[in-house]
């Protein structure tokens, strides 16, 4: 295991000679508003491989690596390890290559862990033992590393062989343009606290003088979860935000009976909570958040949601691209609820290579010019020309 600077900067220097790296990490997220990482791994081909006690170590060299476009970092269902890569480093990655993504563009889910698609891939099947380790106790034991190792060691070979099927089936421009949505810095920042209010279960219950507050409850939640290095909950439950939102207290003393906030937090956060609401209540009614806008709910609309949906997974399992992948539930429906006169830009299935693949067509099926039909021989549906 690596656990000195000059160690650090050596390997980082070998990386960055590869063409393409594997990454990984191993941490603890259980008490923390931030994963506390514990390993990171690097492999530079199926032998070279390196342990980093992430613990021990400056990471910042590290950021040299993810952020040179000329080298390609292999993960496996990235997101996750590369925002907690780029808050250890302060780099942004660039140059992200996602296994997991990747397959769903050559006939294999999108969603397959890493020990499945080894399986499907190299035919070998990884051990899940360390799955639930302390990745910050030390030493580590000889198990928790080789489990750590495995984790690196067969993407080398998995990124060569998705490369390979993506080439043969002609999706590689499709694949990359997916890939690319890794170099956006914003997927890596911490969320904004005035949305966070989104996430609370019943804000759309709420009044837009109750929505207001909660906007504003929320916000302080997440900005002292992250100072307290807290989860949200830690701090106050979602239940409590939504009880204070709806009773608009306006001093501590008001917070008495609210159900789940025990007299120690009320002391502790009484006057940021009330502080919160009148933040909230002194807002004018054109500055309240709105509520989510609602799609039709009469059978029409769900019949011609359920209709592109098949169309959807019959074209998605036909021509071994993930449906998944291509769109959820709510994008179709939102599709469907736009048309006739759909806005592009703020339509998932009418950008880039979503459009080429179905999004066009949709609009054709839509507008009646195409049908789905169910093929006896495969079991499929697909879109036809209509007759």
């Amino acid at each position: 295991m690596i656990d000195t600077q000059r160690g650090l900067e050596a390997l980082v220097e070998r990386a960055l000679d590869a063409d393409a790296v594997a990454l990984d990490t191993e941490f603890v997220w259980e008490r923390t508003y931030y994963p506390r990482l514990g390993v990171v791994q690097l492999g530079l081909d199926h032998d070279d491989l390196h342990l980093l006690d992430a613990a021990a170590l400056d990471l910042a060299p590290l950021g040299r690596l993810l952020e040179d476009e000329r080298v390609v970092k292999i993960l496996h269902d990235a997101e996750q390890d590369l925002t907690i890569l780029r808050r250890a480093t302060g780099a942004y990655p660039r140059s992200v290559f996602d296994t997991q993504l990747a397959a769903g563009f050559v006939g294999l889910p999108s969603t397959l862990s890493l020990g499945d698609l080894v399986a499907e891939v190299q035919g070998i099947h990884l051990p899940k033992t360390e799955s639930r380790t302390d990745w910050l106790r030390r030493p580590l034991s000889e198990k928790q590393r080789a489990y750590a190792l495995d984790d690196v060691r067969y993407l080398p070979a998995v990124y060569r062989a998705l490369l390979d099927r993506a080439r043969q089936r002609q999706r590689m421009d499709w694949m990359r343009e997916e890939l690319a949505t890794y170099d956006d810095p914003d997927r890596y920042d911490d969320p904004d606290p005035r949305r966070q209010h989104l996430r609370v279960s019943g804000a759309g219950r709420l009044t837009g003088r109750q929505r207001a507050v909660l906007r504003e409850l929320a916000a302080w939640r997440e900005e002292e979860a992250r100072r307290q290095d807290r989860p949200r909950g830690h701090v106050v439950h979602d239940k409590v935000l939504g009880a204070v939102a709806r009773r608009l207290p306006r001093t501590p003393n008001d917070l008495g009976g609210v159900r789940g906030l025990d007299d120690r937090s009320r002391r502790r956060y009484g006057e940021a909570l009330v502080a919160a609401v009148a933040r909230g209540l002194a807002l004018p009614a054109d500055e309240h958040p709105g509520r989510r806008p609602s799609l039709p709910n009469d059978d029409a609309f769900t019949a011609r949601v359920n209709l592109a949906l098949a169309a959807l997974t019959g074209t998605g399992l036909a021509e071994g691209i993930d449906p998944g992948l291509v769109a959820t539930r709510a994008d179709v429906a939102a599709l469907v609820e736009a048309f006739p006169e759909p806005d592009a830009d703020g339509l998932a299935l009418l950008q880039g290579w979503r459009r080429a693949f179905l999004g066009d067509a949709l609009l054709a099926l839509l507008a009646g010019r195409r049908a789905v039909l169910h093929d006896p021989d495969t079991g499929l549906v697909h879109l036809s020309e209509r007759r």
